[in-house]
C-alpha cells in the first residue's frame, strides 16, 4: 500500500470514529431518553444521587443522563419541588427543565381537623416540611401574639379549602400563607355582618364550630346558627351537646368515646359547658367549614331557640319555638335512643 492510500484509508477511519463519537455524544444529549410520563419529587439539598435514584424509573438508560447532568454542572443548582417529568424528551430537555425549577403546584386540602396537631398531620403528607416543623411553626409563641391568636383560638386562623401551593413550601411559608389566606376570606361584607351581629372573628369562628359539630346538613346549618343567634340575644344559654362532648374528650383525653350526653355530663365544670355558661365559649371546639362560618354570619331569620335531632328524618333537627313543644321532641327522641340501645 503505497503512503497517499494509507493517509486516505486513516483519514476515513478517523472519520467514521469521529462519526460514531458524534453521533453517541448527540445521541447521551439529543435523543428521547425519558420512556414515561409522570412526577419526581426532589427534596431539599438533595445530592445528583438523590435525584438519580429519583428518575432512575423514567430513563431508558440512567448513565447517559448522569454524563449529561455533569457536563451542564447540575449539581451546582439542584432545585428541590414537585416535577412533571414527559415522556420521549432528552437527557438535555430534562436537565433544563430540572434546572429551571419550574416545577408542578400542588393542591393542598384540609378540612375537619379537630386540632393543631390534626392539621399539622393533614398537611406533612402533602407538602414537603414534616409533622413536627408544621406544628413548631403553627404554635410559636411569638405568630400567635403577633397576630393576636392563642394557642386555643389559633386552629381558626386555617379556612378549610383548596389551596394552589408548591411542594417544597417548608413550615413557616405555609403558616404565613394561610395568614393571608384568613385575611383574605374576612372580607369587608363578612366584617360588616360580623359587627352587626356584636361578634369578633374569634367570636364567628367558635359559633360556626359549634354549628359544624351540630349538624352535617349544609342546608340546615342557617337555621341552626339562626337559632343560637337567637339565644344569645335572649341571653339563654346555648345549651350545645357538642361544646360538652368537647368539655368531655379535655377532661378524659380525645379517645373517650361519646354517643349520648347524659344529664349529669352537663354539669361538668368547663369554660365550654354552653349549658352552665351563657354566650359563646373562649374558642373554636373543631374547625369549621366556610359553609359554618358563613351560616353564622348569614343565619336564617326565625324564632326557633329550642332543637333536637330528629327521628323521623335522621341527620336533621326538629326545631321548636316553645318548651312544650321541645319537650315533646326531646322525648321522641330519647325513646328512640332507649329503642337503639344508645347509653353512653
Amino acid at each position: 500500500m503505497n503512503k497517499k492510500k494509507l493517509i486516505l484509508l486513516i483519514v476515513s477511519l478517523l472519520l467514521i470514529v469521529g462519526g460514531v463519537l458524534t453521533y453517541n455524544i448527540y445521541n447521551k444529549i439529543y435523543a428521547p431518553s425519558t420512556i414515561k410520563e409522570g412526577f419526581i419529587y426532589i427534596k431539599t439539598n438533595s445530592s445528583l444521587k438523590d435525584v438519580e435514584n429519583e428518575i432512575r424509573p423514567f430513563l431508558k438508560r440512567v448513565k447517559p443522563f448522569i454524563w449529561v447532568a455533569n457536563r451542564k454542572k447540575y449539581s451546582s443548582v439542584i432545585r428541590a419541588g414537585k416535577f412533571k417529568i414527559p415522556k420521549g424528551i432528552s437527557n438535555n430537555d430534562l436537565i433544563n427543565l430540572l434546572r429551571s425549577g419550574k416545577q408542578t403546584p400542588i393542591k393542598l386540602v384540609f378540612n375537619n381537623q379537630h386540632s393543631l396537631e390534626n392539621l399539622a398531620g393533614r398537611i406533612a403528607v402533602q407538602i414537603e416540611a414534616d409533622s413536627t416543623a408544621i406544628l413548631n411553626a403553627i404554635t410559636d409563641v411569638s405568630f400567635l401574639k403577633k397576630h393576636k391568636f392563642t394557642s386555643k383560638t389559633a386552629l381558626g386562623m386555617y379556612v378549610p379549602n383548596s389551596y394552589e401551593f408548591y411542594w417544597n413550601t417548608d413550615a413557616e411559608q405555609f403558616r404565613d400563607r394561610m395568614h393571608k389566606e384568613y385575611n383574605r376570606f374576612w372580607t369587608e361584607k363578612r366584617i360588616k355582618k360580623a359587627r352587626e351581629l356584636k361578634l369578633n372573628r374569634t367570636q364567628v369562628i367558635a359559633l360556626a364550630s359549634i354549628v359544624q359539630k351540630e349538624t352535617a346538613k349544609v342546608s340546615e346549618r342557617p337555621i341552626v346558627a339562626g337559632l343560637y343567634l337567637n339565644r344569645i340575644k335572649r341571653r339563654i344559654p346555648l345549651g350545645a351537646d357538642p361544646t360538652i362532648i368537647y368539655a368531655l374528650k379535655e377532661k378524659y383525653g380525645q379517645d373517650f368515646t361519646v354517643k349520648r350526653v347524659l344529664f349529669k355530663d352537663l354539669k361538668i365544670d368547663s369554660p365550654y359547658n354552653t349549658y352552665i355558661h351563657r354566650g359563646i365559649p373562649p374558642s373554636l371546639i373543631a374547625m369549621p367549614d366556610i359553609s359554618s362560618i358563613d351560616a353564622v354570619l348569614f343565619s336564617t331569620k326565625h324564632k326557633y331557640i329550642f332543637m333536637c335531632a330528629d327521628v323521623d328524618k335522621i341527620g336533621y333537627h326538629a326545631f321548636a319555638i316553645t318548651l312544650k313543644q321541645h319537650n315533646r321532641n326531646a322525648a321522641k327522641y330519647h325513646r328512640w335512643m332507649n329503642q337503639q340501645g344508645i347509653n353512653r
